[in-house]
């Protein structure tokens, strides 16, 4: 048997379907294995489960040698940020540290051995890219609500320390209050309390509430699905391309070039420009029809 053979069939193997449920499986019993380790366990029991954990992390490396030799051009495997974290963490978890000072090391690398489901599930792999690229967007919206909370802490701590000073002693702990009033914990203990000092002390914490909760925090929700929506639009496109099917943009391409191509052509009979916008208009509806849009 060649290479080229396994190649090809270790290829089919990694997208196989029960394959790759088998794999989640797996990675779901790693995740009840270090879970069971928390309780208070019959010595049989604490005896079996190192064992299965060198099975758990000798499946994981036959499995990532299964994606690595199955993947047709071998450079790439490492260009994937997943595939770099699976190998890091499959690499760390054969190194025998269980009886050394490093020991806490190895079991909190096997506790992230379980967020090798969002390298296994393209959903999740979907909403952490999400996640990821509307930091940027994020990071501004973060740091203005960190202005609206210092300006109200200032004034929470000049204001209600007399009354409270567990809350609002300072202006962290002030902060902190203010957390818990934009969780909703029992924020109307905290209004009441003051509001025995102060009766229009309400309109501090309704103010607050407003822009914390109701504006920045739905700020942030709609970020994050504008950019899940990007990505579902770039997922489709990917997916378009590779079966074949073409893009918007490939028929805006194909336009403009049935666009040059006409002109040039009654140019050189009359010499004069021609208006084609009907029959831009017109390929355009019908390349939409084709595609069901």
């Amino acid at each position: 048997m060649t290479f080229s053979t396994i190649e090809k069939r270790f290829n089919q193997l990694r997208h196989n379907k029960f394959f790759e449920f088998f794999v989640i499986s797996i990675i779901l019993f790693s995740a009840l294995v270090i879970g069971v380790k928390t309780y208070d366990l019959p010595p049989w029991l604490l005896y079996i489960l190192p064992w299965l954990d060198v099975g758990v992390t000798a499946f994981f490396l036959v499995e990532l040698s299964i994606r690595f030799i199955g993947e047709p051009q071998k450079s790439r495997f490492f260009r994937e940020p997943w595939n770099v974290f699976d190998t890091l963490i499959v690499i760390v978890s054969l190194i025998p540290i269980e009886d050394s000072e490093l020991a806490l090391v190895g079991r909190l690398i096997r506790i992230f051995r379980v967020l090798r489901m969002v390298s296994m599930i393209p959903e999740l792999r979907l909403l952490l890219n999400s996640l990821l690229r509307a930091m940027p967007q994020l990071g501004y919206v973060v740091l203005l609500m960190f202005i609206i909370f210092y300006i109200y802490a200032a004034a929470g701590s000049s204001f209600f320390a007399s009354i409270n000073e567990q809350l609002w002693g300072d202006i962290s702990i002030s902060m902190l209050t203010l957390f818990r009033v934009m969780t909703f914990e029992d924020w109307t203990d905290v209004m009441y309390e003051t509001m025995a000092v102060y009766p229009l002390s309400w309109i501090y914490y309704l103010t607050f509430i407003f822009l914390t909760t109701f504006a920045f925090l739905n700020m942030v929700i709609g970020i994050v699905v504008n950019v899940m929506e990007d990505e579902h639009a770039i997922e489709k496109e990917q997916q378009d391309l590779e079966q074949g099917i073409p893009t918007i943009t490939d028929l805006h391409a194909e336009i403009q070039a049935l666009k040059a191509l006409i002109i040039a052509q009654h140019s050189a009979k009359t010499e004069q420009p021609v208006e084609i916008d009907n029959i831009e208009g017109k390929h355009h509806a019908k390349s939409e029809q084709d595609l069901g849009l």
